[in-house]
């Protein structure tokens, strides 16, 4: 037999595994974070007839070796982890990489990794790849040398906190009277998240000074007691020059309420200008029980609670894994991959940190898939398959004449 019929049904073997990559490209053009894989040839071996000869000195020169190739074989099935588009979905638990790094996620028993991140929050509040798989992080106080965990939402509450402290900014009018009286209402919460409103009386006493005195408001019997007074002086710009007192103290009647005790009060941002009286109070740190309503991630992964009673904390951060060969994982199907003995191990971290890319929330990884670039090596397989099939034909034909010799 010849040996031109072998090489042609290597090469048919070859451009069909070609066009068995091709066709699994295409079909993935438009799968969450795929990855497109290419094959690259190797010739198989060469026979050698003659081996090189060497020159010799005043006689012959050197000959380079007959050798006769036996086909092709495939080389590689490299996957190209290239960077591409991101597709906008404004869902909070849509995620995108930008950059290198995986998602983590885990059946209980093994590590996975994935580029595609379009998860969600299941009825128990795991964070859930497609097919269930639980999302890894960690939690707000965990360090992340520890052995990220599946990430869980359920049950995430913020308990209520009693005011810290109050600031007022604004102005008292220079205008003003000596002997007018300005009021402002303010509230606080106690530390059961019981909102409670305060009084403040400011009265001009000088051309530059203004007393100032806090009181409960009529009906409010849960406070027992409210003390706190005090002297703003301003300076000819209309800016603070000395404040006599800053705290007030505050006592509950109730006993299932802490007693607040003395709450600061900043008043370095009131001013003494021309025009009308504005004043603007806040407190601060105080707020109502809540429970976790909605949540939000931001490009570093942290995943923030957005509560009921208005106030926001980081709950979670999502894990990341990069590899020193991201080429070497292992497919496994469902846009998961699996570390391989050539991958090196997976190094964990949050996104932005360690060479992993940041994360766009509301978006996902579009396929990497370059239609025109599949077709034109479709083209290219199509014709190599061809040419292949005609080196069969053709050695066959060969071989039929030389059957035809007996004749």
């Amino acid at each position: 037999m010849m040996r031109s019929m072998f090489s042609g049904v290597s090469g048919l073997r070859a451009h069909q595994m070609q066009m068995d990559v091709i066709g699994n490209n295409i079909s993935n053009v438009n799968t969450v974070g795929y990855k497109a894989s290419r094959v690259t040839f190797q010739e198989i071996y060469s026979q050698t007839l003659k081996s090189a000869t060497g020159p010799t000195i005043g006689a012959r020169g050197g000959s380079n070796p007959h050798q006769v190739g036996l086909g092709v074989s495939v080389g590689t099935i490299d996957v190209l982890h290239t960077r591409t588009g991101a597709q906008r979905t404004d869902k909070a638990t849509d995620l995108s990489i930008e950059g290198d790094g995986f998602f983590v996620v885990s059946d209980g028993v093994s590590n996975f990794y994935t580029r595609a991140g379009n998860f969600d929050v299941d009825r128990l509040g795991n964070l859930v790849a497609p097919g269930g798989l639980k999302v890894m992080g960690w939690e707000k106080d965990e360090p992340t040398s520890a052995a990220p965990k599946p990430i869980n939402l359920s049950g995430l509450s913020m308990p209520a906190k009693q005011t810290e402290s109050l600031t007022f900014n604004g102005n008292l009018s220079a205008d003003s009277n000596v002997g007018n009286e300005e009021y402002y209402t303010i509230s606080i919460f106690d530390s059961l998240g019981r909102e409670h409103k305060l009084e403040l009386e400011f009265e001009k006493t000088a051309t530059n000074q203004w007393n100032w005195a806090v009181k409960k408001m009529e009906g409010d019997t849960r406070i027992g007691d409210v003390t706190g007074s005090g002297t703003l002086e301003f300076n000819s710009d209309g800016t603070i020059k000395s404040i006599s007192n800053d705290k007030i103290t505050i006592t509950f009647t109730e006993n299932e309420a802490n007693n607040m005790g003395d709450v600061m009060i900043d008043f370095s941002k009131l001013t003494q200008s021309a025009g009308k009286t504005h004043l603007k109070g806040e407190q601060i740190g105080g707020y109502t029980a809540g429970v976790i309503e909605s949540i939000s991630i931001d490009s570093n992964g942290v995943i923030t609670g957005l509560y009921t009673n208005g106030q926001s904390q980081e709950e979670w951060r999502i894990a990341m894994a990069h590899f020193t060969n991201p080429a070497g994982l292992t497919k496994l199907g469902n846009n998961l991959f699996q570390k391989s003995t050539n991958s090196g191990e997976a190094d964990y971290g949050v996104a932005g940190t360690g060479g992993r890319g940041v994360l766009n929330p509301g978006s996902l990884e579009m396929s990497n898939v370059d239609l025109a670039k599949e077709f034109t090596d479709m083209i290219i397989a199509q014709r190599g398959f061809q040419a292949n099939s005609r080196i069969i034909t053709t050695s066959d034909e060969m071989l039929q004449e030389l059957v035809n010799l007996k004749r």
